[in-house]
């Protein structure tokens, strides 16, 4: 084992799920199918974009059955407190039927509210969005120091020339939230039920391999044309965040590859980022076989 963490000692409840974060291409799928099968029970996916039917390529979906995955048309507009719900019956299910879930995902908010009970912000309607939308375009400065009147806090830690957080902020002062919650829980301790959390680790020249390669193994697949398909039946703002969707569909290949590469290099730079600072992390070496990587972490839910 290497990084920090350890498991709690035996005066601890037994453990009911087994959360596994990494950045893209540092194994999680693969891993998490594994220990799955050997804990006896099935993955809940904490991805953000692998809730989208049509993209199974670019999302990258896990070959076997797994919970919250392609649940969703593509023109749907999804948002991560309805995630939380959906996850949270997902796991409750699994504990209740298996005695443990796994749950797996590089999308660290969605892995935070499937974990915890968050004190996420509502979601607001298209309409809402697109009036406050319209006040940004038209003077952001006058947005911002409308956003000053209804939430100052809000105010101070959103700088006026972010559009999106800045409408964000307004959306949810108008309904009496906040963009800057009183307690936030994201870096708490705390879950839902007695969790180990396990981080996969992987040098970075390492992870640019394996990102080349699977990038390399999209295209073969047919990566380009799913995109394309995928845009001329028109996605959802939410869906329209996957990495490399807007490149594959308008540059030329090879082109299009590099973008990829160097979007998801810059993702998984980020993804490490959320991980160091997700509580009580197991951190583990992830680059070798996926069954050691498995067999490994089974072994840390045996000494539990």
């Amino acid at each position: 084992m290497v990084g920090w963490g350890a498991p709690a000692d035996m005066s601890s409840p037994p453990l009911e799920v087994v959360a596994i974060f990494g950045p893209t291409a540092s194994g999680k799928t693969a891993v998490s199918q594994i220990l799955a099968d050997e804990l006896g029970t099935e993955v809940v996916s904490a991805d953000a974009l692998q809730v989208y039917r049509g993209l199974p390529i670019l999302t990258n979906q896990p070959e076997l059955p797994a919970r919250l995955v392609a649940i969703r048309d593509l023109s749907d507009e999804f948002s991560v407190g309805e995630y939380a719900q959906l996850a949270h019956d997902a796991i409750d299910e699994l504990v209740r039927e298996n005695g443990t879930a796994v749950v797996a995902g590089g999308t660290g908010l969605y892995l935070r509210a499937a974990l915890a009970d968050l004190d996420l912000p509502p979601a607001v309607d298209l309409e809402t969005r697109a009036r406050w939308e319209s006040v940004y375009d038209a003077d952001p400065d006058r947005a911002h120091a409308r956003l000053y009147e209804l939430d100052p806090a809000a105010a101070e830690t959103v700088h006026r020339n972010d559009r999106r957080r800045v409408v964000r902020a307004l959306e949810l002062a108008e309904t009496g939230g906040s963009l800057v919650p009183t307690h936030d829980r994201l870096w708490s301790t705390q879950t839902r039920r007695p969790t180990l959390v396990v981080g996969l680790e992987i040098e970075p020249d390492r992870l640019e391999l394996r990102i080349r390669e699977r990038a390399d193994a999209m295209f073969i697949r047919g990566v380009t044309e799913e995109v394309r398909l995928a845009l001329a039946g028109g996605v959802s703002r939410t869906a329209e965040k996957a990495l490399g969707l807007r490149e594959l569909a308008d540059q030329p290949s090879e082109l299009a590859r590099e973008q990829l590469v160097a979007r998801t290099r810059r993702y998984a730079a980020y993804q490490r980022k959320w991980m160091r600072r997700i509580p009580s992390i197991v951190m583990i070496d992830s680059d070798r076989p996926p069954e050691e990587v498995a067999s490994e972490i089974f072994g840390l839910v045996r000494a539990r």
